[in-house]
């Protein structure tokens, strides 16, 4: 063999090496049916996409993100990433509705662009637990078939709720952790840890041979966790050095000057209130935060209180959480709610739910009395270790007045440090914007304010203005390593789900809602015969009189409605619609003019 050949040679090897390296790993099952991620240990054995290779991607193809949800709000977040005719997407969340959205139990992003490309989806990325980032996967798989990927505490819980809607064998499930780096079509996902709320919790960094993305998913730093995974502000560091084209980063603190504490601070907070207490304990918070519950049953162990777990989102939690191992719970600590006779009231502590006021949580039952086995007294000492979350601040005000007034002691943040929040201020952003280093950022996860808050922010530290973009939900952005742009806009418009009809509920419907929650019902029954009026029409209200005060109204709404129908019948109008129409202008008028009130006005014709 000569040298050219031996050279020639040991090219194609080296070559063949670093494909090798690059390629994506195959996945394993494990025993409990869901898929987990052959490990590969990225620092030590992937090469970054240099720019020369990524420009050789699919003719120069850009990469797509485009925001579904979370935008201009806060909920229902929902991101896609679409790359060479391939789609993934990050998170799918839902949002409560607002206070105008009479009857509807929930909000969810809209699946149109997602069931009309179906076939080019190839994963469902989830960044953590949370309602507003899992809430709406079940409703997602009812409309298309999509692969899972998720930490286990994540995916514990999105089990949970496939089971409910009797999904759990319909989609593939891979479980993943933080340091896992795979391959999801034309797509690598690595996942790094964060803090957050909720265990479990990681950022996404999101390379293709077009361009690489860091989304931040909801976090914190938090140098003292309860579990003692840190963020990896190194790794963070190390991808912005690498390059990152684009940042997509929390904003929902965007507003709070200097950093979040830590959630060990709250543990102290509780063993302080534990200490010397002779009263039973009720403890509410967020079922999701198992850091905040692991510290309540830790201060209950400490001073020799047994615990009782109240409310079906507290339940579900706690179960979860300990079957993963993520809870730690000594035997015998957690007795069921009707053992509690058998001890005194100071040797308990029960955890509940319903911290933002929710009357028919738990604990909103306690205040109104009509909780089973649970009644409140003036020996209670009720701390409630959460914030309202915006829109709930009358509704906690509400129940804190009620525990108040039945004679008990309440604890809440503005009395107690029982609370810090799961998301970063401004401080910590700084410090993610600093590592990144991103060329471009869009700030996610946020109400307008929040997002042009972040952007500016993001502005002082340096970036220029035209590499900011504050979105809309259904805008596009193009990116690859030379710049990004917003491209296009589709329409995104949320999806309301009443009982059990998922968007069959439109603006009409909540209008009509409104209406009638503000000024009521007025229906006029007109008895007809052969085209002819032959009894005085019939008059029936709700909502919107109900005293003898109304009986001349009522009268003269009759009048109105019999000299109409007799002027139509002289002009030869028996087109109902017409007259329907024409009656109830005129009833509309005249009862506004009397009473300033606009009641839904409702004309039934009955022929007999």
């Amino acid at each position: 063999m000569n040298d050219k050949t031996q050279k020639r040679k040991n090219n194609v090897t080296a070559k063949r090496t670093k494909k090798n390296i690059l390629s994506n790993r195959p996945l394993r099952k494990n025993k409990q049916g869901a898929t987990k991620i052959q490990k590969r240990n990225v620092r030590a054995h992937q090469l970054p996409i240099s720019r020369k290779n990524a420009n050789r991607g699919h003719n120069n193809e850009k990469l797509k993100v485009i925001p579904i949800g979370g935008l201009g709000e806060i909920g229902k977040n929902m991101t896609a990433f679409e790359y060479h005719n391939q789609i993934i997407i990050v998170d799918c969340g839902l949002k409560f509705p607002d206070d105008d959205m009479y009857g509807i139990d929930m909000v969810l992003p809209p699946f149109k662009y997602f069931t009309k490309n179906a076939k080019k989806i190839k994963g469902l990325v989830i960044t953590h637990g949370h309602e507003d980032h899992i809430g709406g996967i079940a409703y997602l798989l009812k409309e298309i078939n999509v692969p899972i990927y998720a930490t286990k505490f994540t995916m514990g819980l999105i089990d949970r709720k496939l089971t409910e809607h009797r999904l759990i064998g319909k989609a593939k499930r891979h479980i993943v952790k933080a340091g896992d780096d795979i391959s999801i079509g034309d797509f690598n996902v690595e996942f790094i840890r964060v803090n957050h709320s909720i265990a479990d919790a990681v950022a996404l960094c999101i390379k293709t041979p077009a361009a690489t993305v860091f989304h931040t998913g909801d976090f914190k730093i938090d140098f003292q966790p309860i579990d003692g995974e840190i963020i990896d502000l190194q790794r963070i560091a190390a991808l912005g050095n690498q390059g990152v084209d684009l940042l997509l980063a929390d904003s929902t603190n965007v507003e709070e000057a200097g950093f979040t504490q830590s959630e060990s601070t709250v543990g102290q907070t509780f063993f302080s209130l534990f200490r010397g207490c002779k009263n039973r304990i009720i403890v509410t918070t967020f079922a999701s935060n198992v850091h905040r519950v692991q510290q309540i049953i830790d201060a209950a162990v400490a001073y020799n209180r047994k615990v009782i777990i109240n409310g079906r989102s507290m339940e579900t939690m706690v179960e979860v959480a300990t079957n993963l191992g993520y809870l730690k719970v000594p035997k015998n600590t957690i007795i069921d709610i009707h053992e509690m006779k058998n001890y005194r009231p100071k040797d308990i502590v029960v955890i509940t739910t319903g911290s933002q006021g929710e009357p028919m949580a738990a604990l909103g039952r306690m205040a109104n009395g009509d909780h089973r086995f649970l009644q409140i007294d003036r020996n209670d000492t009720i701390i409630i270790s959460a914030s309202p979350v915006p829109g709930n601040e009358k509704m906690v005000a509400e129940i804190i007045n009620k525990l108040v007034g039945l004679g008990s002691e309440v604890v809440y943040n503005k009395f107690a440090h029982i609370h810090v929040s799961g998301h970063a201020r401004r401080e910590e952003l700084k410090m993610i914007q600093t590592l990144v280093k991103p060329k471009n950022f869009m700030p996610v996860h946020g109400e307008t304010r929040m997002l042009k808050h972040h952007g500016a922010l993001a502005q002082d530290l340096g970036l220029d203005p035209k590499h900011v973009f504050i979105q809309k939900n259904g805008d596009v952005l193009a990116l690859d390593h030379k710049g990004c742009a917003k491209i296009d806009h589709f329409d995104c418009e949320p999806v309301l789900v009443d009982g059990l009809g998922v968007g069959d509920i439109d603006n009409i419907v909540l209008y009509d809602r409104k209406r009638l929650s503000e000024d009521g019902l007025f229906m006029v029954v007109i008895t007809m015969h052969n085209k002819k009026v032959v009894a005085s029409p019939d008059i029936i209200t709700r909502g919107f009189l109900y005293s003898r005060e109304g009986d001349e109204l009522i009268e003269h709404s009759r009048e109105i409605v019999s000299k109409a129908m007799i002027k139509f019948e002289k002009e030869g109008l028996n087109d109902w619609k017409v007259i329907r129409r024409k009656l109830v202008d005129l009833l509309s008028r005249y009862l506004y003019r009397e009473t300033r009130r606009r009641p839904m006005i409702i004309n039934y014709l009955v022929e007999v």
